[in-house]
């Protein structure tokens, strides 16, 4: 488990530009309702004293006149954006299952299939774990795109009854079932975190699954998605001890990002500092997620590491390093 993590770690260091370009996909699918924004914003301050107020700093009276007349992306700009808080709005959003602000699901959607598509790419360079060409990469990504859309079209509906079943169940019946004689706040407080710990728990047991169901897609170029999602249950039933902890070491690295960002993040007083240490923030944040992948498909190739399913395949002529460097 340690090996894995630390060769996890080496293979995203050795694919610096993977960090580099998922973070600049992530900025610039936030810079078209970033202009909507601040159109909506500089039109509604115009030359008004308002304006000279907020530019001195942050004027809540204003704040809560715009958000009363705004309308799809200007429904985003709340407080909750604001340096820290926009992680912690995110975890409960999820938590208490909060539906999105309806302007933003275009967007949140067109991420989703850009991660889709480059995930294949990713995950055949990490696996590799050597330099490929631009072309070489972005074939992986268009041939696994669509095996991937039928792989999230089964996700997606596991997460739906996730969400639509259990969640009601635990937080709606359960908890009033449990909580219903409780005259101890901090009682009802501590089962509703157990309640949260649970689900939880559930939520990353699946994603632990569907991660080794698109590894082991591409590490074994499956074509069939409930093959390699029946694959992984195996795979993650056989080695449940080191699955579940590289899994929670990833997470802990993840944790720590997230609390470094919690000490560094500035408030609105600094918004130029605020944006350089977000983006910061978001740049680590994509590297843990590669790490995620990279370290999973390490502890994959490494227990299936036979005839076929090679650990980190010798160069051979003509897929080698040299063979690459030769035709460009």
């Amino acid at each position: 488990m340690i090996a894995a993590f630390r060769d996890g770690l080496g293979r995203v260091r050795r694919a610096t530009w993977l960090v580099v370009g998922l973070w600049l996909s992530t900025l610039l699918m936030a810079v078209p309702p970033a202009l909507v924004l601040h159109g909506m914003i500089a039109d509604h301050l115009g030359a008004s004293l308002m304006a000279d107020a907020a530019a001195r700093g942050v004027n809540f009276d204003w704040w809560n006149e715009f958000l009363v007349q705004a309308a799809g992306v200007g429904q985003t700009f709340v407080p909750a954006i604001i340096g820290f808080a926009a992680v912690l709005d995110n975890a409960s959003r999820i938590a208490d299952q909060r539906a999105l602000v309806p302007a933003l699901a275009g967007i949140v959607g067109g991420q989703i299939l850009l991660s889709v598509f480059l995930a294949g790419g990713v995950l055949d360079r990490l696996a590799r774990d050597r330099r490929v060409g631009a072309h070489a990469f972005f074939s992986a990504c268009g041939l696994w795109f669509f095996r991937f859309l039928r792989l999230g079209v089964v996700a997606g509906a596991i997460y739906w009854a996730l969400f639509a079943w259990l969640h009601p169940w635990l937080f709606d019946t359960l908890y009033a079932r449990w909580t219903h004689d409780t005259t101890v706040e901090r009682t009802a407080f501590l089962v509703r975190l157990g309640l949260y710990a649970a689900f939880i728990a559930i939520l990353c047991t699946v994603n632990l699954v569907f991660d080794y169901a698109k590894i082991r897609a591409v590490v074994e170029d499956r074509r069939s998605m409930i093959g390699a999602l029946r694959a992984s249950v195996r795979f993650v039933v056989r080695h449940p001890a080191k699955a579940l902890a590289l899994y929670l070491l990833n997470m802990l690295a993840y944790l720590l990002v997230v609390g470094v960002y919690a000490l560094a993040a500035p408030g609105a007083s600094a918004p130029l500092a605020a944006f350089a240490v977000g983006q910061v923030y978001i740049v680590l944040r994509v590297a843990v997620r590669l790490q995620f992948a990279a370290s999973q498909t390490a502890l994959f190739q490494g227990k299936l590491a036979h005839a076929g399913y090679v650990a980190r395949p010798v160069p051979t002529w003509p897929d080698s390093p040299a063979a690459e460097a030769v035709a460009r």
